[in-house]
């Protein structure tokens, strides 16, 4: 999956189109994720010892990690990632880390 957890995305598709905010929550398996403040929606909840009120409470919902395009933390631009093999040089051991297709910057 392109999108992994704390990255900030920007929504360009869908009824939030233009949205930015930070990634909650992934679900790889459904190819959906948890965006702060994208996608609330309103569920009624009885009483508990968490919630002593109960009532309706706001919180996000899933979307469609299509639907989204990540924002690299260099540039500050939407951009597609694409992914690159490193050796670390403490371990000796390869990683696979995340390509900006724009300013070919790692992250």
């Amino acid at each position: 999956m392109h999108v992994h957890k704390n990255d900030i995305v920007k929504v360009i598709a869908g009824n939030f189109l233009g949205k930015q905010g930070k990634v909650l929550k992934v679900f790889p398996d459904k190819n959906r994720l948890i965006i702060e403040n994208v996608n609330l929606v309103k569920r009624h909840t009885r009483p508990s010892q968490k919630n002593p009120q109960g009532g309706v409470v706001q919180k996000e919902a899933s979307i469609n990690a299509s639907n989204v395009v990540v924002i690299c933390p260099k540039c500050s631009e939407p951009t597609r990632t694409g992914s690159a093999h490193v050796t670390d040089t403490v371990s000796k051991r390869k990683k696979k880390m995340r390509v900006c297709k724009n300013c070919k910057e790692m992250f």
